[in-house]
């Protein structure tokens, strides 16, 4: 997550990155909530770093390459 170092920290919109769109979030001080410009998601922080971690999860052996050889046995 690249970011200048203004403000606060922004995330990516969880449901953009299930979708592989790296899309940053912006942030409502007026509702303390992130919200995203390109879908309509929007989240407390707590919610936001949850479905993050939960993306990662599902995709974290992505990069990973598995051969037919390492699974037998």
């Amino acid at each position: 997550m690249a970011q200048a170092g203004k403000g606060r920290l922004n995330y990516r919109c969880p449901s953009c990155f299930m979708r592989d769109l790296d899309i940053d979030m912006f942030y409502d001080a007026e509702k303390e909530e992130f919200y995203c410009i390109r879908c309509q998601y929007c989240g407390s922080e707590e919610d936001v770093l949850k479905k993050n971690e939960m993306v990662r999860f599902r995709y974290r052996a992505m990069g990973k390459r598995f051969r037919f050889e390492e699974m037998d046995g």
